[in-house]
C-alpha cells in the first residue's frame, strides 16, 4: 500500500472516531516519508479537522522545516498551538511563518499575531481550577471537565405527553449544530470561589444564551441543534458548573464530537465581556468537519438596548446559517420572544433548576428563583412557549422545594398550555 493509501485510510479511521488507529499508520508513514511537505500538510490538516490538536504538536510540529515544507503544514501547527493554548510556542512559530516572507500570507498571519496576543493576555488555562474552599483539607487531586447536552428546548422537559403536538415533526437529513457555553475573560478574580457561588447574571447568561439559540434553531426543518454546557466532576464525587475564560478550545469541540452519536456539522463558540454596564458578545460559527471558522457576529448592548440587539443578532444568525420556523411542524407556533433578555432569564433558571433536579447542579449554586420567577411570569401570557416555559418553571421549583415566586396574571388561551396546566 502506498503513502497516499496509507493517508487515506488513516482519514478514514479518524472519521470512525479510532484515533489509535489512525497514529499507527502515521507512525508507519512518517517513518518513511517524515520529510515530505504533502505527508506532513495531510496528516496535520486530517488531525485538525478531527479535532485532534495534540497529536499535530507530537506527530507534525518536530519535524517541521519551514523552508523544506512550505507553509501549509506550518499553518496547522501554528492552529493547533492555538488550540491547546501554547501560547509561546504558537509565537515561536507565528515567527518562523514570518520568516517565509510571503506577501500572499501577510494578512492572514496578521490575525494569528492579533489570536496569540490575545492569548497571552488571557493566560493559558481556559478553565478556572477547582480546589476545595478555604479551610476544608487539601487540594482536590483530580478534577474532570464533563460536557452536557440539551437537545430540546429546556422547557420542554416534564411535558413528554404532549411532545406530538410540542415538538415539531422533521424529515430528511438535518444539520446537526452545537451552541457552546460562553467563555467570560476577566469576569471573576477568583474562578473557583465564583464555581461554587450561587449563579450571577453573567454565568446564567453564558448558558442561557447557547440555550436560546438551541431552541431557535430547534423549530427550523433544516436543523438538530443542542445547547452544550460544560460541569466539573470533581475528585470527592461532588460537582460544579464550569466556568470558562474563553470560547471553546479544538480540544473541548472535540470531546463534544465524542460524546455524541452522530457527527456535529457545525459548533458556534463564544464570550461574553461586561464593563460598566456595558456587554459586548462575540459568536463564532466553525465548520465542525474542517475545523474551519466560517462566520463571527458581534452584538454590543446596554440594559436600555439589549433586546434590540438580543432580536438583531438572532436574526442576522438566522439569516446566514438560513434557519427559520416552519409553520405547521406542530401544533405549537413559535415565535420569538417580545424581550429576548427577561427570556434569557427565564431560560437560564428553568435551566439551572432542570440540572439541579438531575443531580448535575447543586443546589448551592442555585441563584435567587423567586427573583427570576417575576420575569417568566411577567411575559408568560404573550406565547403558547412562554406559558409552557413558565409550568415547566413552576413545577420544577415545587420539585425542589423553592418558591415558585410570583405568579402571572393571566396564561396563553391555548388548549395546549390548557392541557399542559393539569399535567400532574
Amino acid at each position: 500500500m502506498g503513502l497516499l493509501d496509507q493517508l487515506r485510510t488513516a482519514r478514514e479511521k479518524l472519521d470512525a472516531k479510532d484515533l489509535p488507529g489512525a497514529l499507527a499508520i502515521y507512525d508507519e508513514v512518517l517513518a518513511v516519508g517524515g520529510d515530505r511537505a504533502d505527508v506532513l500538510t495531510t496528516i496535520s490538516g486530517d488531525l485538525g479537522s478531527t479535532g485532534h490538536a495534540t497529536e499535530i504538536v507530537e506527530y507534525v510540529a518536530p519535524r517541521y522545516d519551514a523552508v523544506r515544507h512550505g507553509p501549509a503544514a506550518g499553518l496547522n501547527v501554528l492552529q493547533a498551538y492555538l488550540a491547546i493554548r501554547e501560547a509561546e510556542a504558537a509565537q515561536h512559530m507565528l515567527d518562523i511563518l514570518f520568516s517565509l516572507n510571503r506577501p500572499d500570507l501577510e494578512e492572514r498571519l496578521y490575525g494569528f499575531s492579533n489570536a496569540v496576543s490575545e492569548l497571552f493576555l488571557q493566560g493559558e488555562s481556559m478553565v478556572a481550577s477547582v480546589g476545595p474552599a478555604h479551610g476544608e483539607g487539601p487540594p482536590e487531586a483530580t478534577t474532570k471537565v464533563s460536557i452536557v447536552t440539551v437537545s430540546k428546548p429546556v422547557w420542554f422537559y416534564g411535558l413528554e405527553p404532549l411532545a406530538d403536538r410540542i415538538l415539531p415533526k422533521k424529515k430528511g437529513k438535518l444539520r446537526r449544530i452545537a451552541f457552546t457555553q460562553l467563555g467570560l475573560p476577566d469576569a471573576y478574580s477568583d474562578l473557583g470561589a465564583a464555581m461554587r457561588a450561587p449563579e450571577d447574571e453573567l454565568g446564567r447568561l453564558s448558558r442561557a444564551l447557547p440555550a436560546w439559540f438551541s431552541e431557535v434553531f430547534f423549530y427550523s426543518p433544516l436543523y438538530d441543534p443542542a445547547a452544550a454546557i460544560a460541569i466539573v466532576d470533581q475528585a470527592d464525587g461532588s460537582r460544579l458548573p464550569v466556568i470558562f475564560l474563553a470560547d471553546w478550545s479544538a480540544e473541548h469541540i472535540r470531546q463534544l464530537v465524542d460524546t455524541t452519536s452522530e457527527s456535529l456539522d457545525y459548533a458556534v463558540t463564544g464570550t461574553l465581556r461586561h464593563r460598566a454596564g456595558d456587554y459586548e458578545l462575540s459568536l463564532r460559527v466553525w465548520e465542525v468537519k474542517k475545523f474551519r471558522e466560517r462566520k463571527q457576529f458581534i452584538a454590543r448592548w446596554t440594559p436600555a438596548t439589549a433586546d434590540a440587539e438580543l432580536s438583531r443578532l438572532c436574526s442576522e444568525v438566522c439569516q446566514y446559517m438560513e434557519c427559520a420556523p416552519e409553520p405547521g411542524t406542530s401544533e405549537l407556533a413559535f415565535a420569538a420572544p417580545i424581550s429576548p433578555r427577561a427570556w434569557l432569564n427565564t431560560l437560564g433558571a428553568s435551566l439551572d433548576l432542570f440540572l439541579a433536579a438531575k443531580g448535575i447542579f447543586p443546589k448551592s449554586v442555585l441563584p435567587a428563583i423567586d427573583v427570576l420567577a417575576a420575569d417568566a411570569a411577567k411575559f408568560a401570557a404573550e406565547s403558547p412557549a412562554a406559558s409552557l416555559a413558565w409550568l415547566s418553571f413552576a413545577r420544577r421549583c415545587r420539585e425542589a422545594g423553592l418558591p415558585e415566586g410570583t405568579r402571572p396574571s393571566r396564561l396563553h388561551e391555548s388548549p395546549l398550555v390548557k392541557e399542559a396546566a393539569e399535567l400532574p
